[in-house]
Order: structure tokens, then sequence, then C-alpha cells
């Protein structure tokens, strides 16, 4: 499965615009190259989007997507601050890993995780299935919900929904040891003088 993300990070306003432009790029170029891209899972905003997920299918996908893979600049004057100076602005795109199988799937309870069918919405236009076969499925104990619309069986978007849940976990759990290895650093890297719990003498 191979999955591309666009996202505007931590980005402004003119970054969730230039997240929809990327968008609409990415999903032209991509007839022309042959490559079945669609619309995964979207966080839209008034502006644009903060992210999309994306699906990229056939045998010019890989090759097709590293033409994409890293900072895309987007050039316009900004349409929401009049006078800004600024008319760069940047969004990341990268391939998602997405266990299919392993411990990270395996370890999800079925129990844990509840399916609701739901019709397919959103910017994608054409690119989005407009079937009744999509899916929103949510994590119960960590609050994760997605919602998935490439698939046309309401059992695939359900397996594909699963992958996902199991991704966003998995960023989740990398990303809280990257905050316990960042708060150990500022401990190692920091002393409070005074007030000792203990004093020792030679």
């Amino acid at each position: 499965m191979m999955l591309v993300q666009i996202t505007a990070a931590q980005g402004p306003a003119e970054c969730e615009r230039a997240v929809d432009i990327a968008l609409r790029a990415m999903l032209r170029d991509a007839v022309k190259h042959g490559v079945d891209l669609q619309i995964v899972e979207e966080n839209a905003t008034t502006f644009g989007f903060k992210s999309v997920l994306l699906q990229a299918r056939g045998d010019a996908a890989s090759g097709w997507l590293r033409q994409w893979e890293g900072s895309v600049q987007c050039v316009f004057a900004s349409p929401f601050r009049p006078g800004h100076r600024r008319k760069n602005w940047f969004v990341g795109i990268r391939r998602c890993e997405v266990p299919e199988q392993g411990a990270s799937l395996d370890e999800l309870d079925e129990s844990d995780l509840r399916f609701q069918a739901c019709r397919a919405s959103g910017k994608g236009g054409q690119h989005v299935n407009t079937t009744d076969s999509a899916v929103h499925a949510t994590h119960l104990p960590s609050g994760i919900s997605v919602k998935v619309m490439t698939e046309r069986s309401q059992h695939a978007n359900k397996r594909l929904a699963k992958a996902l849940i199991a991704m966003k976990l998995q960023q989740l759990a990398e990303q809280s040891a990257d905050a316990a290895r960042h708060d150990r650093n500022q401990q190692h890297w920091s002393l409070e003088r005074g007030n000792p719990v203990r004093v020792l003498r030679e």
C-alpha cells in the first residue's frame, strides 16, 4: 500500500491554501503519468487543508512519487492578508508507512474499534468514491478516528481504516517516546541549584 501525505505542518492559513494547490497539481500530474491517485483522508479548513492523505496505485506510482517527495514551494500573494510581503509558502510531501500486517496491526483489539458506514464527501470531486461503502472508524481508547472512502467495498475500506488507525497509534507512540527523550535531555542539561534533596560531604 503506497500512501503519501501533503501537510501544512504548523504553517499559517496560506500554507493550508498551498496544500490545496499542491493537491490539485498532484491529481493533474498523476493522470498524465497514468497513476491512480485517490484521497484517503483529508483535514479540511476554511482556507484549504491542514493535511491530505492520498493513495497512489499503478506501475509508475513509486517512480512518479519520488518526483514529489520533499518540500514543495507555492508562490502566490496572500489572499488573506492584503499587503503582506511574503509570497513563498511551503508544504511537505512524504510517503507514509502503513502496517498491513505485523505487531502494530495484530495488537489492535477489534472490540476497541467502532465502524460506521457513511457516504463519501469532501473536496476530492471525481477522485472520491461516491458510493455508500465509505467507512468512519474510531479507536475508542485513544479517540483516533479516520474516514476511508477510496475502496469500492465496505470490507476493503474497513481493512484500510484499521491499517490507518494502527499507523496513527504507531506515530503517537513514537511522538510520546520522542517527547520523553526530549524531557530526559532537558533534565540532563538543566540543574536546579539550591534546595538539594540531600547533601554529600567528603
